[in-house]
């Protein structure tokens, strides 16, 4: 009888020993189970993430992509700044007797040829009265010139493609709103459809 009361008491704190290691187990479980199972999901999502880049890293041929910025020519040979851009400071015309802020450049010379400044799509040529025969050429990045105060014999239509340096007409006086600067081109470079300082982008002569 004396035996089989230990044994009984041996069974039985044996029974405690897993039970109390079960209890710490499923404790351990209900405390870290969700930061474990947050880390297996993680470690599978870099590493399919990985295997997905180098998959394509494979089978993705290289592309060639061009850094260089554009190179902008001369609108005119030899011509000099006249009447300077100024989208802050008003600026006095002597033409319409007013001041007014002038988001374009006005050069003259001895050379009265007009020049692309870059390659580009003639997008329209016209006419209005205060600027006189205009070419609006469009360029890349987003870049768009605008020659106004040409000659009417201009030399391009809308919808031509042409080079940088090619001849699109002539200055002359067709600006009534700048007639008294003599032939002159009014020049306007534009990015995304704003205004820009054509100086920032082109080395222009000025008197």
């Amino acid at each position: 009888m004396y035996k089989h009361k230990n044994c009984g008491n041996n069974l039985s704190r044996e029974g405690k020993m897993e039970l109390k290691a079960e209890n710490k187990f499923i404790t351990f479980i209900k405390r870290f189970g969700y930061y474990i199972l947050g880390g297996i999901i993680v470690l599978a999502l870099i590493l399919t993430a990985t295997l997905v880049g180098v998959f394509a890293n494979k089978h993705t041929p290289a592309v060639d992509v061009d850094t260089n910025p554009l190179v902008f020519g001369l609108p005119t040979n030899g011509a000099s700044v006249i009447k300077d851009f100024s989208d802050t400071k008003l600026q006095f015309n002597e033409t319409l007797n007013k001041w007014e802020a002038h988001y374009s450049v006005d050069l003259a010379g001895d050379d009265l040829n007009v020049l692309a400044v870059l390659d580009g799509k003639v997008s329209s040529v016209d006419y209005k009265y205060m600027s006189g025969y205009t070419v609006t050429i469009a360029h890349a990045d987003g870049f768009e010139s605008v020659y106004a105060s040409l000659d009417e014999s201009v030399q391009v239509k809308a919808g031509d493609t042409v080079s940088k340096g090619q001849i699109l007409g002539q200055m002359s006086t067709s600006a009534a709103g700048e007639s008294t600067y003599g032939a002159h081109l009014d020049f306007t470079l534009k990015q995304n459809g704003k205004e820009v300082d054509p100086n920032n982008y082109i080395a222009l002569q000025n008197k």
